[in-house]
């Protein structure tokens, strides 16, 4: 059984504490936490009876981990990742893998030469209702894919969130802390993408929290907070993706896609489960399609225990470092394209990952 210790006890720690030593205790075990603020690290460790490391250093020390999550802020992905790696452990990384290409392809290469895994959330396209529009897609029900659509569209974080400053910071805004997920979820549906276009801007290059911590505070925004892409994938199938933190309201789908026999409606990738709908052709009424595992609650975590689970039995893990450069590559390639007016083709690729 692999062993896990946790960098970063913030806003998702407890619902990852919660899962991995709950629902996953027979499959990994959870041994030791660690945060900047030793205070919250040592309460984490009482709630789940685990150890509390006063630094990642010290835990890295340690020979009671086998594999670090790390689920710190974007910034941190990085610098944490690579010194895990060198320790001779596996990581697993929150979204996105890290802030920059390059930072990405350097974890990549390390952990190749020292036979370590490298892993990343999201996770959420191994839940009940993406591996179900997975298998109904390959079954061949919707006939050939050729257009599919995403829309994540809201007024932006600062009305709800304790401490909003890092979602409009470089490595953030509205494509790089939510299009991990619909990206992702395209990829494990269609395929790679090769070829991007994009349009991107700061709709209002300051912003005032809202949400009660922090009420009337101004924050700088650094990031494009509206972004449009047209994804040319490699099986031919055409996506368009908008992401805005510009948007009170709007009628538009999640996540669809449409193929030569029908559209598929698929739920909020953010999530597990969902209601997954088809209407074939030119049929009056929607269809539920039956989901075909009971992954449907929030089983965050998922990825990681996929990835413990594909260390011990010698295969490759569903939520790959290929994978989630990949998607990086794309967002990034969105916001190249708007900066430079062209087309943008993809330097990486990623094989499917395989189905449940």
């Amino acid at each position: 059984m692999q062993r896990i210790g946790i960098v970063g006890i913030g806003n998702i720690s407890k619902l990852y504490l919660d899962n991995l030593t709950g629902m996953f205790k027979e499959k990994v075990k959870v041994t030791c936490v660690t945060d900047t603020s030793f205070e919250l690290a040592q309460k984490a460790a009482e709630n789940y009876n685990v150890k509390a490391y006063k630094s990642l250093a010290e835990m890295l020390d340690g020979s009671d981990t086998d594999i670090i999550l790390n689920i710190t802020q974007p910034k941190n992905h990085y610098n944490i990742a690579l010194a895990v790696l060198k320790s001779g452990r596996h990581v697993y990384n929150e979204k996105p893998i890290c802030l920059k290409r390059e930072e990405a392809q350097v974890l990549i290469k390390t952990a190749a030469k020292k036979s370590l895994r490298v892993g990343c959330a999201p996770d959420t396209f191994l839940g009940a209702a993406l591996q179900t529009c997975r298998k109904f897609i390959d079954n061949g029900n919707i006939g050939e894919p050729v257009a599919a659509t995403a829309f994540i569209m809201d007024r932006g974080p600062e009305h709800w969130h304790p401490s909003p400053y890092f979602f409009y910071q470089d490595g953030a805004g509205p494509m790089f802390d939510m299009g991990p997920y619909y990206l992702t979820a395209l990829v494990s549906l269609l395929g790679p993408v090769e070829r991007i276009c994009g349009s991107a801007r700061i709709s209002m290059p300051e912003r005032t929290i809202t949400s009660q911590q922090l009420y009337g505070e101004k924050m700088k925004v650094e990031v494009p907070t509206h972004i449009a892409g047209i994804l040319d994938f490699a099986n031919g199938t055409v996506g368009n993706i908008i992401t805005s933190f510009d948007v009170y309201s709007h009628t538009l789908p999640c996540l669809e896609i449409y193929g030569t026999e029908g559209t598929l409606k698929i739920p909020d990738p953010n999530y597990f489960g969902g209601e997954v709908l088809f209407k074939k052709q030119r049929e009056e009424n929607w269809s539920q399609i039956p989901l075909i595992n009971n992954y449907t609650e929030n089983v965050r975590g998922f990825g990681i225990v996929d990835m413990a689970q594909a260390i011990e039995e010698n295969r490759a893990h569903r939520v790959s470092a290929q994978l989630a450069y990949h998607v990086l590559d794309i967002m990034h390639g969105i916001h190249d394209a708007s900066k430079s007016g062209k087309y943008y083709k993809l330097k990486s690729s990623c094989p499917r990952p395989e189905a449940l």
